[in-house]
């Protein structure tokens, strides 16, 4: 009788693990902020914010952990932090915070609908990148002149922690901002220690706050649809982008319907948008991991189990980075952001035609307008098309 042994189980090894943390704690550290001074701005309280970056840290780390174990390639999923931004820059709504919760939930919709239907992600990509780079941008100016601003402010809180990201960008550029986020941890400890801050022991305990959504058209055209457009162009485009640099195919459709579910579900608890990783996609896929090519999606499987813990956490790191002295969380988000700003900038200067379009986007999504209770990212996108239309329309008479 033949004997038929089992294949044997591949053994973990620590570069497998070592890439899947260093993935998470980039991804986290780095953005983190962003997220909780968007929410904050949308009308979300302390403890609504902190239930949103918990029900995303769950979400992201399901995610992640389905689609890499499934389909054997390094996806790593994460927030929109280019939407997070969008939401700091466009204001309160009419109905407070359950408006932009309807928003974030028709934004998963629509990520899912792109799944299931790809004319409608056909439709999207007719929008000009020049234009959709510049109403981010637009949308970032605000939130990067904010460290400016603390550190006149309060130049003893900031400035320390502006000259560690500054150096960290000279040394080590991809731990630039959880290092600036660490020297804003000692900043915060001292404030405890002397008493300038000071936070209620109930809002460190691990906890989901159900939202009821509201669905207002304001909402939809000012929030949901910018947010899903920045979204899709900005992190779910160039993720699948950085996948393919390493010689991998992201699993395009079942990641957008994984996302499009995941956001809705999230929203309901005050998360915002789920898409495929971007910039941290490139720790757990690139070269320099030391893991062999076929052995990455693991990496991709550590990063999202990683996110897990982080979901109980969430809390408790939101309740101390809200309780920090002088502006210095919008400050670090706002810092976090410029490398996207400045990226953003010169993807909407790429196209020397479209410059003139670019500028007026770039500069209705800045002022922070709101008409008809619809804020500036939808103006910014309704008026940069139109200045193209007509722009082109002429050159095309000539």
């Amino acid at each position: 009788m033949e004997c038929v042994t089992a294949a044997p189980v591949p053994r973990v090894q620590a570069n497998e693990v070592g890439a899947g943390f260093v993935t998470t704690a980039v991804g986290f550290t780095a953005s983190f902020a962003v997220v909780l001074t968007g929410l904050q701005a949308v009308g979300a309280s302390s403890a609504q914010a902190a239930s949103g970056l918990g029900a995303l840290c769950l979400v992201v780390g399901l995610g992640g952990l389905v689609l890499s174990l499934k389909y054997r390639v390094p996806v790593t999923l994460a927030w929109s932090t280019p939407g997070a931004a969008v939401l700091a820059g466009s204001g309160g709504l009419p109905g407070g915070f359950s408006d932009a919760v309807g928003a974030f939930v028709v934004c998963g919709v629509l990520f899912l609908v792109t799944g299931l239907w790809p004319q409608l992600g056909r439709l999207m990509t007719r929008i000009p990148a020049g234009i959709a780079q510049a109403m981010l941008a637009g949308v970032l100016v605000p939130l990067c002149l904010v460290p400016v601003q603390a550190a006149v402010a309060s130049p003893a809180v900031v400035l320390p922690v502006a000259l560690v990201w500054l150096i960290g960008m000279r040394f080590w550029p991809r731990w630039a901002v959880p290092i600036a986020f660490g020297a804003a941890l000692v900043i915060i400890a001292i404030a405890f220690a002397i008493g300038a801050a000071d936070v209620a022991a109930v809002r460190w305990a691990p906890a989901l706050e159900f939202v009821l959504p509201t669905f207002t058209w304001q909402a939809m055209l000012g929030l949901a649809l910018p947010l899903y457009i920045v979204t899709m162009a900005s992190q779910n485009v160039s993720g699948a982008a950085v996948l393919q640099s390493f010689g991998y195919t992201a699993p395009w459709r079942p990641s957008l319907i994984t996302t499009g579910l995941g956001t809705s579900a999230a929203a309901f608890f005050g998360g915002h948008a789920i898409n495929l990783a971007a910039i941290s996609a490139a720790l757990a896929a690139g070269n320099e991991t030391g893991v062999p090519f076929g052995r990455r999606w693991r990496s991709a499987a550590w990063a999202g189990s990683f996110y897990l813990p982080l979901a109980i956490g969430a809390a408790a790191v939101s309740t101390i980075a809200l309780a920090a002295p002088g502006g210095l969380i919008p400050a670090v988000a706002g810092l976090a952001l410029i490398g996207t700003l400045a990226s953003s900038v010169q993807s909407a200067w790429a196209d020397a035609e479209d410059r003139l379009a670019c500028a007026l986007t770039l500069l209705v999504a800045a002022s922070g307008i709101t008409v008809w209770g619809i804020g500036a990212a939808f103006w910014a996108l309704l008026i940069g098309l139109a200045t193209r239309a007509v722009l082109l329309g002429s050159a095309s008479r000539r």
